[in-house]
C-alpha cells in the first residue's frame, strides 16, 4: 500500500473549479439538520479552530449550528462517532488505526472501523520530530542516546516518533525513552529539559512555546532523496507522504522544512453515513473556503486542489458523488478507493469471525488473525 502523492489541479482546471464554485454557492440549498456535531481535538489546537471556522461558515450560510466536542485523546475523538453522538469527526491519523482495528482499536469493544473521508486538510506544515536546538542535533540519527518521549494511551504519537526514528536508522532501544501522561506535557517537558525532542505538526502551538525558550528548536529533515529513511519509515507507518513546509515554528517560506506530513485534520465519518448529508457537507466545505481559509494557519490545506485522493482510507459514497461532479476524481482514484473498501471488508469479515469464538488473549489473538486474513487476500497488515 503506497501513501500517494497530493492530487493538484492546475491551470484552467483550476479556474474552472473555482469558477464552478462561485456559482454553485449562490444557489446551494442543502439539507442540513439544523445542529450538527463533530468531535475534534482539544481546544486551543490548529485541528478545533480549523473545525471553528468551517462551523462559523455553515452557520452564516446555512444557520447551521455546529457543535464541536473536544477530545484529549484518540478514543475520545473516535467514541462519540461509533456511539452516535457526533455525526462527523475532525480526526487525525488514528483514523487509520481504527480503520485497521490495531492499538487501543484492538480491544473487544473496538475492532476495524468502516470510516470514510469526506474531505482534508493538506497545510504548509510538516509532522516531524522537533528537536531542542541547544543539542546540535542536525539528523533523526543524532538522536542516538537521546531522550524521546513515550506518551501513554497515545499510539498515534509513539508510532509515529518511531517512523522518524526509523528514519535515522534508530528504534526505541536506541534512544531512553521518557513516559508523558499527554501531548502536551510531552512538549513542556522538552522546554523544561526533561527531554531532547518531541512530536507534533510543525504549526502546533506548543512548538511555539519551544521556539521562544532558551533551547529553542530545530527540526531534522526527512531527506525526499533517501530511499532508505522513506523504506525504513514506510515499514512502520504507511501514511506518510513526503512534503515542504513552509509554516511552523522556526520554518518560513525562506527557511523550508524538507519531511514528511499527512492529512490533518481530517473530516471523517462512518460508512453508513446518509450520503446526501455527505455530498452537501463536501460541496459546502469547497465553495465556501474563502470564508474560513484564513481561520488558522493550517485552513488553507482545506482547498480542493490539495486534496490527496489515493491516501489510505477510502473516501464516502457522497463525497465522491461531488468529486466526480466537478471533475477532480479519476478513474485511477475510484480503483484505489474499492481496493481500500476491499480491504475493510476483509477486517470486517475478520473481526466477525473472530468475536464468534472464546480468547484468552483476545487483543492479541486478534491481531494474529488480522495478519494472517489480510495476508491471504493480498494485503500488507503492516502491524503483525
Amino acid at each position: 500500500m503506497t501513501s500517494g502523492i497530493i492530487y493538484r489541479l492546475f491551470g484552467a482546471t483550476l479556474l474552472c473549479v473555482s469558477t464552478l464554485a462561485y456559482s454553485e454557492a449562490t444557489e446551494f440549498q442543502p439539507k442540513f439538520p439544523r445542529t450538527m456535531s463533530w468531535s475534534a481535538y482539544n481546544l486551543g489546537t490548529t485541528g478545533y479552530n480549523q473545525a471553528v471556522g468551517i462551523g462559523k461558515a455553515l452557520k452564516d450560510h446555512y444557520n447551521v449550528n455546529l457543535r464541536i466536542l473536544p477530545g484529549k485523546n484518540d478514543v475520545s475523538r473516535l467514541l462519540p462517532l461509533q456511539r452516535g453522538r457526533v455525526q462527523f469527526s475532525a480526526n487525525g491519523v488514528a483514523t487509520y488505526f481504527a480503520q485497521e482495528g490495531v492499538f487501543q482499536f484492538a480491544g473487544k469493544t473496538w475492532g476495524p472501523m468502516p470510516l470514510r473521508l469526506v474531505i482534508a486538510s493538506h497545510g504548509d506544515s510538516n509532522q516531524a520530530l522537533g528537536v531542542a536546538n541547544d543539542l546540535g542535533i542536525k539528523t533523526y540519527a543524532d538522536l542516538r542516546g537521546k531522550r524521546v518521549p513515550y506518551v501513554r494511551g497515545a499510539p498515534a504519537l509513539n508510532v509515529t516518533t518511531e517512523a522518524f526514528l526509523a528514519c535515522g536508522g534508530l528504534t526505541w532501544d536506541d534512544v531512553r525513552r521518557v513516559d508523558f501522561p499527554g501531548y502536551n506535557a510531552m512538549w513542556t517537558g522538552i522546554v523544561n529539559d526533561q527531554v531532547d525532542a518531541a512530536y507534533a505538526t510543525t504549526v502546533s502551538g506548543p512548538t511555539r512555546k519551544l521556539e521562544a525558550s532558551p533551547r529553542g528548536i530545530f527540526w531534522p529533515p526527512a531527506p525526499h532523496d533517501d530511499e532508505g529513511c522513506w523504506q525504513r519509515m514506510d515499514k512502520v507507518v504507511p501514511f506518510m507522504q513526503k512534503h515542504i513546509a513552509t509554516r511552523g515554528a522556526a520554518i518560513s517560506e525562506a527557511q523550508p522544512h524538507e519531511g514528511a506530513t499527512y492529512p490533518y485534520p481530517m473530516l471523517i465519518t462512518l460508512a453508513k453515513q446518509d450520503e446526501q448529508v455527505v455530498h452537501d457537507l463536501a460541496k459546502a466545505i469547497h465553495i465556501h473556503y474563502d470564508d474560513y481559509k484564513n481561520a488558522d494557519p493550517g485552513s488553507i490545506g482545506w482547498a480542493m486542489d490539495r486534496q490527496n485522493f489515493q491516501w489510505v482510507v477510502p473516501f464516502h459514497a457522497g463525497a465522491i458523488r461531488y468529486f466526480k461532479s466537478i471533475g477532480v476524481w479519476s478513474e485511477a482514484a475510484d480503483a484505489h478507493n474499492a481496493r481500500l473498501i476491499e480491504r475493510q471488508d476483509v477486517l470486517a469479515q475478520a473481526w466477525q469471525d473472530h468475536n464468534a469464538q472464546d480468547h484468552d488473549d483476545f487483543a492479541s489473538a486478534w491481531l494474529s488473525r488480522r495478519a494472517r486474513v489480510l495476508k491471504q487476500a493480498g494485503f500488507d497488515p503492516i502491524w503483525r
